[in-house]
């Protein structure tokens, strides 16, 4: 459909798309199958959505369908539109590089560190540069394809389209630091060695000095 309007940056943003949800799709099986309070976690949350109506679901399902859509859609613009490759376009593909590579090694990191420990925090490898660099990652992947999209916009709903996509995902990552958070407070708060890890490691963006989004810390 768009061979004609294929470019560089495109087929890279494209991989790196199929890849971040191979990846994602991946991990999430493991992890559902080898940590029990993962599994646990699953198991309540499908009971508690067991009494949801059918088109509840479907509403669900739809709405979620669509975010994802209007995330994707920088790309989808820039091949409609047949918008050559420029500086934002390579810039948004670096960024989506860099999250997908961040998203990543973060997941693994935690994922071995919580094997050898499962009863520990996690303050080793780029955690001890940032709490949350797997959210961070999964930022920057989308901040990535919504920045490469901007040059090839040509009317206000292109725009809308893309920024409402960016904007939601954007919201519910930040959101879910926040219960992450508020989850580790919980778990950790009487260590005083995750009082000190807090106080220093900055939460989402490394070398950055933001270290709570208002969770209370258990003391």
């Amino acid at each position: 459909m768009f061979n004609k309007n294929l470019t560089f940056a495109t087929v890279i943003l494209l991989v790196v798309l199929i890849m971040y949800g191979l990846r994602l799709g991946i991990y999430l099986f493991i992890r559902e199958h080898k940590s029990n309070s993962f599994r646990n976690k699953i198991n309540n949350e499908r009971k508690n959505s067991s009494d949801m109506s059918f088109s509840g679901k479907c509403s669900t399902w739809i709405g979620c369908a669509s975010i994802y859509a209007c995330e994707v859609s920088p790309l989808f613009f820039r091949l409609s539109n047949g918008t050559p490759d420029n500086m934002m376009a390579y810039l948004g593909m670096i960024i989506a590089i860099l999250g997908f590579l961040f998203e990543s090694i973060g997941d693994q990191q935690k994922f071995n560190a919580k094997k050898k420990n499962p009863t520990s925090f996690v303050s080793s490898g780029l955690y001890k540069y940032v709490r949350c660099p797997n959210y961070l990652g999964e930022i920057l992947v989308w901040t990535g394809v919504f920045l490469s999209g901007i040059t090839s916009y040509k009317n206000i709903w292109q725009w809308t389209i893309s920024l409402f996509g960016y904007l939601c995902i954007l919201s519910v990552m930040l959101s879910a630091v926040r219960s992450l958070e508020g989850r580790q407070n919980k778990a950790y708060g009487n260590d005083k060695k995750y009082q000190e890890y807090i106080k220093k490691t900055p939460i989402i963006i490394p070398f950055v000095p933001i270290y709570t989004f208002g969770a209370k810390v258990k003391v």
